[in-house]
């Protein structure tokens, strides 16, 4: 395995440096949706889950970075596959809601079953059920329009190969970028955050994985934000200084390009690079995770997009365990746009040129199989274009929210 990491990495950083460069600028622009329902979610041994920590967990997958845990597997077919689920329920109140929407909403947050074999050179995993991907800036989606919309009833499953410390992946994958897992369940917080709302989260495609020593590497090729058209390339790289410390370079972008425009493959981003530096620190009662991230959507008049734009943005996820099952997290971040009304660049937040600040505050108890928190949350929209905000005018800049998420893990 030594002697083909260095090749693996080679190819890794290639492929990387190869994508497409920042697009040109051009006059007039048009608009695309802003903020989408997307997010990473990286599968648990892939160089990105390594930025991830979590507690001790008897299966992989799902991937989880929060205060709660997988439940002890249910062995099928004498135990070679394993069984868990979950079920929950979400409870949301808004200031601000937007024309349409209501300032209250109850759903199903989760009804999810996940199996999977983790043993042999052949593995699988496979999940299926009813979900929600609630984020903040966005309008409130029920979990019905979210299932129809984004990942049908099987959001994710594929096919592992493993050879040593090498193996392959092949199918409906979790995406390598960002920092956040894509459902609630999985992260710090109940709701995503602002920055997870420009990446993707479920990719269709390939994705080798190998560890040497303390670096892990992986590399994807995809259909990045659920287009059905593979010209994305992604890849990760994780370097594990110790246990309690390590750093994350992650990118990915399209190679090519494509106009189509839904809810789950918004024309911008799916037209976008994307790159993430990620680190995490995690010990005792403490998990500590800053990350920077960058997004260029590039000019292409073909495809609608006549002035390009990027993002920047900053992030710190915290988490403190109490005793008796208490834990409280807490998530920082800011994110900002360049360009203009007047030069026509395209809408990446609250119009051209705009940035958010949000705060969120998630206590959570957990008790056996049981599972109840709380998100608090508070987002103030800058340089805002008057009609993009929130409010049923679009005029208020600032939208806080009070989520509730209770359940059970089996």
């Amino acid at each position: 395995m030594s002697t083909r990491f260095p090749y693996f990495l080679a190819l890794l950083l290639g492929m990387l440096v190869a994508l497409p460069s920042s697009g040109q600028d051009a006059s007039s622009g048009q608009s695309a949706p802003a903020q989408t329902q997307g997010a990473g979610s990286p599968p648990a041994g892939t160089a990105a889950a390594a930025t991830k920590p979590a507690d001790p967990q008897p299966l992989p997958n799902p991937s989880m970075s929060g205060p709660l845990q997988t439940a002890i597997p249910h062995e099928v077919e004498g135990g070679k596959l394993a069984v868990t689920g979950i079920l929950s329920g979400i409870g949301w109140v808004e200031g601000n809601h937007i024309a349409g929407d209501n300032s209250s909403h109850w759903d199903i947050s989760n009804a999810q079953l996940f199996v999977q074999k983790t043993t042999g050179w052949w593995q699988f995993y496979l999940q299926g059920g009813a979900y929600n991907l609630p984020a903040l800036g966005v309008p409130y989606l029920s979990t019905s329009d979210t299932i129809k919309n984004l990942y049908g009833p099987f959001p994710q499953g594929y096919l592992k190969l493993v050879k040593g410390n090498f193996n392959v992946e092949v199918g409906a994958l979790p995406t390598l970028i960002g920092a956040e897992y894509t459902f609630s369940f999985e992260n710090m917080n109940i709701e995503r955050g602002l920055l997870w709302n420009q990446e993707n989260a479920v990719n269709r495609g390939i994705q080798l994985n190998e560890t040497y020593k303390k670096l892990t590497a992986s590399l994807s090729w995809n259909d990045g934000f659920y287009s059905n058209r593979y010209t994305w390339l992604t890849g990760s790289l994780t370097y594990a200084f110790n246990a309690a410390n390590s750093f994350a370079f992650v990118a990915g972008g399209n190679a090519g390009a494509y106009a189509k425009n839904t809810l789950a493959t918004p024309v911008a981003q799916n037209n976008s690079q994307i790159y993430n530096l990620i680190y995490t620190y995690t010990k005792g009662s403490w998990v500590v995770q800053p990350y920077f991230q960058y997004t260029n959507v590039p000019t292409n008049t073909k495809i609608g997009i006549t002035k390009g734009a990027r993002t920047q943005g900053e992030a710190l996820l915290l988490t403190y365990n109490f005793k008796r099952g208490f834990s409280m997290a807490g998530r920082a971040e800011y994110i900002s746009s360049n360009g203009n009304v007047q030069n026509g660049a395209v809408n990446l937040l609250y119009g051209p040129g705009s940035g958010a600040f949000a705060l969120t505050l998630t206590p959570t108890y957990r008790k056996d199989a049981f599972f109840l928190r709380a998100d608090l949350a508070i987002v103030h929209a800058t340089n805002s274009t008057p009609g993009a905000v929130f409010g049923p005018a679009g005029l208020n800049t600032n939208q806080p929210r009070g989520v509730i998420e209770a359940g059970f893990m089996f």
